[in-house]
C-alpha cells in the first residue's frame, strides 16, 4: 500500500472528513483490519485565511510548499490539497516536490465525464467560483461547461463557507438558501451541481435535493484509495 501525502486544515472541520473518507474506502478495498497509511501535515487555517484575502497567494503557495516539502520527506508516495480553494497554487506545490499531485478538479472531472454531464452548476469560495484555475481546467481539459450563481448569491456561498461551515456551523437557513442557488443553477441548464468547497458536504447531502450532487471531497479521497491500493491483492 502507498503511503498518502495530506495538507489539511483548511479547515480541519473537512480534513476529519478525508481521514475518515480514505481510512473507510481503504478498509472496504483490502479487508481485515487494514487502515490507510497517511502523512498529514495540518496548517494554521487562520494565517491562510488572512493571506487569501488579501489576495497574497504567493505567500500561501509558499507555506504549503513547504508543508508538502514535509509531507514528501516523510515517505508520502503521493500528495492530496485537501482543499478547493489552495488548487489555484497547485503548480507552484508541484514544482516544489518529487512526488505526484493529484488534482481534485481531476477527480471531480474524470466522474462527471463517466457520468456524462457536460454542464455543471458550481458552488465553492468566491475564489474558486470566479477564478480561473479551477473552472478553466474543468473546461480545457475535460470538456465541461461551468456555470456559476449571480454575484450576489456568490456572495451569500463565500460567507457562509467562512463565517459558518469552516466554525463547524450548521445552519438550517443557510442550507435552504444553497438549496435555491442550486435550483437557479438548474434552471439555467446545469445538469450537476459540484460541491466546490470541501465544506459545503457538512451542510448539503443528496438526500436535501433531486439535483445530482458531486461532493469533490469524496471523489478526491475515492482517487486517493485507488492510488493508493494499485495492484494491492483484495482480502475478505
Amino acid at each position: 500500500m502507498k503511503t498518502i501525502g495530506m495538507i489539511g486544515g483548511m479547515s480541519w472541520e473537512s480534513t476529519s472528513t478525508y481521514y475518515r473518507e480514505i481510512n473507510e474506502g481503504i478498509k472496504n478495498t483490502l479487508g481485515g483490519l487494514h487502515s490507510a497509511k497517511i502523512a498529514l501535515y495540518s496548517v494554521d487555517f487562520d494565517e491562510i485565511e488572512k493571506l487569501q484575502h488579501t489576495d497574497d497567494w504567493e505567500a500561501t503557495a509558499t507555506i504549503l510548499t513547504q508543508a508538502a516539502q514535509a509531507v514528501e520527506a516523510s515517505g508520502a508516495d503521493f500528495l492530496l490539497i485537501c482543499t478547493n480553494t489552495m488548487h489555484k497554487v497547485a503548480t507552484q506545490i508541484e514544482a516544489g516536490i518529487n512526488i505526484p499531485l493529484i488534482h481534485i478538479a481531476d477527480a471531480t472531472a474524470e466522474q462527471l465525464r463517466k457520468d456524462g454531464v457536460e454542464r455543471v452548476g458550481l458552488l465553492g469560495t468566491r475564489f474558486t467560483m470566479e477564478q480561473d484555475f479551477y473552472r478553466d481546467r474543468l473546461t480545457r481539459r475535460f470538456g465541461i461547461e461551468v456555470l456559476i450563481p449571480e454575484q450576489p448569491e456568490r456572495e451569500l456561498v463565500h460567507r457562509v463557507i467562512y463565517d459558518e461551515l469552516c466554525l463547524g456551523k450548521i445552519e438550517d437557513n443557510s442550507r435552504r438558501e444553497y438549496l435555491s442557488v442550486m435550483a437557479e443553477l438548474a434552471g439555467r441548464g446545469a445538469q450537476a451541481i459540484i460541491l466546490g468547497c470541501t465544506e459545503i458536504a457538512l451542510l448539503v447531502q443528496q438526500q436535501h435535493t433531486a439535483i445530482h450532487l458531486y461532493d469533490t471531497t469524496r471523489l478526491h479521497c475515492a482517487a486517493a484509495v485507488r492510488t493508493a491500493t494499485a495492484l494491492e491483492p483484495h482480502l475478505c
